[in-house]
């Protein structure tokens, strides 16, 4: 790390963006991950605003959301805006979803135009359509970039169902981006080579190792490269599809999406990460053609962007992670019914994804049908448990490290028990969150886990992600290749203590996952 002036790397929405501010910043030299051409005519030090890196869009969203109809007049329209003092009204379907938006400035364009009859107008004749939305989970970095690159002043917050719930204003924003100076950059979202998705891949060190200094969580941190990466994939996506068609494949022959697995999709990735997608289609076996040839572009191009095959054969172009709806229930089947050890990696991957690309709902179906199966089968269930506490925690008999040349495998002795953990004990509890915080959350909230044993593996989790990713990054300042392998002995008193007080919670994991 060096004290210099420099401009801070982020990648926001699948967007290289920097930040200019005005206070200097113990800063990470980037010159060495690609951006250093952006930077040449920059003198002034880049400090990174964390609070849109630590909050969600649903801390901050204006909420109820107003919404109506498209049969709705606008004279009644404006009177409900009116009257709820709001500058938006959101209109929805029949089922409830977002499918247009009428704001002040759609009133006031009406009016000039159409003068008095203008309030006689439907609101299906005045609306913007298709509408901007955003699920409200998201960082609210992603709200702001989303805003900043589309010109938007309004963006509907949606829930999972795609229902609208709260809505994000420029105006809110104001209070949240007033020191904000200067965002550019590319945006992967209208990348147009793999080149241009490398670069916002490859300024997720820079971003990591300013959101630390500025107090941001190490659990935040892995989700916001998870998000960056889950977009470069979507965009990836977009761009594959663009070349079979161009090329006389022709469109998808039959619904399907795309889904990202392990820690891309539970949000928990750092800087060592690799390819793990999969595709759930309706069709049928003939298609698979079209369905292998979009998985060996996909990954062929995901990989020129940086983000490297996966060893195992976890992609796309792999017909095993390739299925249709029908097929994957099948194979489901097997997993849970027939468990062996090749099971358990299947699950540790599959259980955990996201949808980032196609049919959503089809996604969602296929997932609740996984839990839903799985949770029916005690014997699965403790097949998984039993996975966890046969875990090895690198301790001596006198609390001592145990390590290999110095180091020790933080993500196979720390990190895989807690994840493998919370996702045992949500499965038989068909709780469909993916991520462990979440996960562990949503049992707290349930009943089933006692406050102590939350903050205690929340705890654990965070010091171990935290440890692993200041390692990662001295890796990376040192011309290593970064790796889940730690120098806990090199870690200061504190940070040593509660390492070994996060491996002494793990051994109780099989206590836990016996309720």
């Amino acid at each position: 790390m060096d004290y210099h002036p420099a401009w801070d790397g982020a990648a926001i929405n699948g967007r290289v963006v920097f930040f200019a501010w005005r206070l200097p910043l113990f800063s990470f030299d980037v010159s060495g991950y690609g951006v250093s051409t952006m930077m040449q005519d920059v003198s002034s030090l880049a400090r990174l605003d964390s609070f849109p890196y630590r909050h969600r869009l649903s801390e901050v969203m204006t909420h109820p959301v107003l919404t109506g109809h498209e049969d709705m007049s606008l004279a009644e329209a404006c009177d409900r805006m009116d009257r709820s003092k709001v500058s938006s009204l959101v209109v929805v379907d029949t089922d409830g979803r977002a499918i247009g938006i009428v704001t002040e400035r759609d009133v006031l364009r009406s009016l000039a135009r159409l003068k008095a009859s203008a309030l006689n107008l439907r609101l299906a004749e005045v609306m913007a359509s298709p509408v901007r939305t955003v699920p409200a989970d998201a960082y609210l970095y992603v709200g702001i970039a989303r805003m900043t690159r589309l010109g938007l002043r309004h963006l509907v917050v949606v829930d999972d169902a795609g229902q609208p719930i709260g809505m994000i204003t420029g105006r809110a924003l104001l209070k949240v981006r007033a020191s904000q100076a200067l965002v550019i950059g590319d945006d992967v979202a209208e990348a147009e080579s793999a080149a241009d998705m490398e670069r916002a891949r490859k300024a997720l060190p820079a971003l990591a190792a300013n959101l630390l200094t500025e107090g941001v969580s190490a659990r935040n941190i892995a989700g916001i490269i998870s998000t960056v990466l889950r977009d470069i994939t979507t965009r990836a996506a977009e761009m594959t599809e663009q070349s079979l068609l161009a090329d006389g494949w022709g469109a998808a022959p039959a619904p399907w999406a795309l889904l990202v697995l392990g820690s891309g999709g539970r949000g928990e990735s750092l800087l060592t990460f690799d390819q793990d997608n999969a595709i759930v289609h309706t069709g049928s076996a003939t298609d698979d053609v079209w369905f292998a040839e979009f998985g060996r572009r996909l990954n062929d191009l995901l990989n020129d962007a940086g983000i490297p095959y996966c060893d195992g054969e976890v992609m796309a172009r792999n017909p095993f992670w390739r299925h249709s709806l029908e097929d994957w229930k099948t194979e489901i089947r097997h997993w849970v019914f027939e468990p062996q050890m090749q099971t358990v990696m299947n699950v540790d991957i599959f259980f955990d994804f996201q949808a980032v690309h196609g049919d959503r709902e089809l996604a969602q179906e296929l997932k609740q049908y996984a839990i839903d199966t799985a949770a029916t089968s005690a014997f699965f269930l403790q097949f998984l448990a039993m996975n966890v506490s046969q875990m090895e925690v690198p301790l001596g008999i006198f609390g001592e490290f145990v390590t290999t040349h110095g180091r020790l495998n933080a993500k196979k002795f720390g990190l895989l028990p807690i994840v493998g953990a919370a996702r045992a004990k949500a499965v038989r509890a068909r709780v469909t969150a993916t991520s462990t915080a979440d996960r562990y959350a949503a049992l707290h909230a349930a009943g089933t886990m006692h406050t102590d044993d939350l903050s205690s593996l929340l705890d654990a989790h965070e010091t171990i992600l935290r440890v692993m990713l200041d390692q990662q990054l001295a890796d990376l300042a040192a011309d290593q290749e970064p790796s889940a392998r730690i120098e806990p002995r090199k870690l200061p008193r504190p940070v040593q203590k509660k390492l070994k007080a996060a491996f002494k919670r793990i051994r109780t994991l099989k206590t836990m996952l016996g309720g």
